[in-house]
């Protein structure tokens, strides 16, 4: 694998998994907020976004230069 893809992917890893982290942190606090944690909702809602961070990413990511 060539150097654009290995930071393309590390990047792109990065962003989904800190996407990951603030949904599931939302719907925790939103749930908790309104007395039970639906947890396979939270776990769903948050594989979605880090799903849909990653097709994002596709579209280009500014920290990645193209050389």
């Amino acid at each position: 694998m060539n150097s654009y893809w290995e930071n393309w992917l590390r990047a792109a890893a990065i962003r989904a998994l800190k996407t990951v982290a603030q949904t599931a942190a939302a719907t925790v606090g939103t749930a908790a907020a309104m007395g039970e944690v639906n947890w396979p909702l939270t776990v769903s809602a948050a594989a979605l976004a880090g799903v849909l961070s990653l097709l994002t990413s596709v579209a280009g990511l500014p920290e990645i230069k193209e050389d």
